[in-house]
């Protein structure tokens, strides 16, 4: 009598999983990555680039893991942990971003900033030793008290033409406007970091959440995903005010619209990428607008390799004899960060650097 029903069984769950596996083949023309890194131990979740200025084939790509007992994660061009620049034991770090020169102690040192969603802080490293400068954290969206309204998430950092450097953060949820706080990263007179509140700005949708943000330091503007939504724009100094400059890539997205990147192919022209998440593509539009600066329109669509990505970086410059055109980094649902040569993504619709 049982045997009828195992037999059942066993064919009902063979064509369950010929549906999965149907289901998740990849396309067949995706752009491959170069090197896939070594895996987190929890859940990768954004990368950011540090290109060392003495010698570039010696840059590194540091990439958050996201968990209670989480931390940051460095690597070489090749996708190779460095375990003695690894972070561990952060709380739910989600997002990464890097700056050039900060002035502490009257020397210049370059940074790499996380935000630590379970403590409410920004954690902060100097780079490329990855030690921590920031006396244990420094919070952000104090007297936030409703819920999730200091789950931090996204962050990017702006420098000025003067070399001032802000923090742009996000979290979990938030108001209609001001979703995101502005802070100017500087030394406290005691060469101690601390960070100042500028501005609150930003609109948000209510749709689901805002955590990718991306800021191009040429141009002076902050791009956010205002998930299933779209793209805004803002200026990026505090000062030219919080008008909404642009709204776009609102159309053609299977879900989310997540990670952003810049590539630039000169100092006033290039490509914004946006994570088509559930689809595994990148979306391409162009940077310096079409009939004007913040007429941002559909380039073309790069289906990857990636799975669900989320967070990405690009670096538009020579690194070294695999990366000669740029590298652009995007996270995998598999706990890796995929390492790809720009001249693989552009193809022949985009232009590289030479």
């Amino acid at each position: 009598m049982n045997k009828p029903t195992l037999t059942l069984g066993l064919s009902a769950l063979l064509l369950t999983l010929n549906i999965s596996c149907s289901t998740v083949q990849k396309d067949s023309s995706a752009v491959k990555p170069l090197y896939t890194s070594d895996p987190v131990q929890f859940d990768s979740d954004d990368p950011a680039i540090w290109v060392n200025p003495s010698d570039p084939a010696q840059s590194l790509v540091i990439g958050t893991d996201k968990d209670e007992n989480g931390g940051l994660y460095v690597y070489d061009l090749k996708g190779k942990a460095i375990k003695e620049k690894t972070v561990k034991g952060l709380k739910r770090p989600n997002n990464v971003d890097i700056a050039y020169g900060l002035l502490l102690g009257g020397k210049k040192v370059d940074i790499a900033v996380a935000t630590e969603r379970m403590t409410h802080q920004l954690r902060i490293f100097s780079l490329p030793d990855m030690k921590p400068i920031d006396n244990g954290g420094i919070p952000v969206f104090e007297g936030e008290e409703k819920e999730m309204h200091r789950d931090l998430m996204g962050i990017a950092l702006y420098t000025t033409p003067k070399g001032e450097i802000y923090a742009i953060v996000g979290r979990k949820t938030g108001p209609a406007d001001g979703y995101l706080w502005q802070y100017l990263l500087e030394d406290d007179g005691t060469g101690k970091l601390k960070a100042s509140l500028k501005r609150k700005f930003g609109k948000y949708s209510g749709k689901k959440e805002i955590e990718s943000i991306a800021v191009d330091n040429e141009l002076g503007y902050i791009y956010y995903s205002d998930e299933q939504f779209g793209v805004r724009k803002y200026y990026a100094d505090p000062a030219k005010g919080n008008e909404e400059l642009a709204l776009f890539a609102k159309t053609g997205f299977k879900e989310d619209n997540e990670g952003i990147s810049i590539y630039k192919t000169s100092p006033t022209t290039g490509y914004i990428l946006v994570s088509d998440q559930a689809a595994n593509h990148f979306q391409v539009f162009n940077r310096e607008g079409k009939s004007g600066p913040h007429d941002h329109v559909l380039l073309t669509s790069i289906p990857v390799s990636t799975n669900n990505s989320d967070g990405s970086d690009i670096y538009s410059g020579p690194l070294n004899g695999d990366f000669k055109h740029g590298l652009f980094v995007a996270m995998s649902d598999d706990k890796t960060f995929q390492f790809y040569r720009w001249e693989d993504l552009a193809g022949k619709q985009l232009s590289i650097n030479k």
